[in-house]
């Protein structure tokens, strides 16, 4: 069996979690709060290694060192 346990939140924190669970279709809280947690992580990762997207391009013969010199 899963550990429990409980957790305060105010009251407008509560509806913003049920109105967030329904519109995710989760089942319960914990079921929100992990789907909220995992695209929190997910968001992170993109934005740290993902910062150079789009600005870099494949190396090409021109690029070796052995060129430049």
């Amino acid at each position: 069996m899963v550990s429990q346990t409980t957790i305060k939140v105010s009251r407008a924190t509560l509806r913003r979690l049920e109105k967030v669970r329904e519109a995710m279709g989760a089942r319960t809280y914990d079921e929100a709060i992990n789907a909220l947690i995992k695209e929190y992580r997910r968001l992170l990762l993109e934005r740290n290694f993902g910062v150079d997207r789009g600005r870099i391009t494949s190396f090409t013969e021109e690029d070796r060192l052995e060129d430049r010199l």
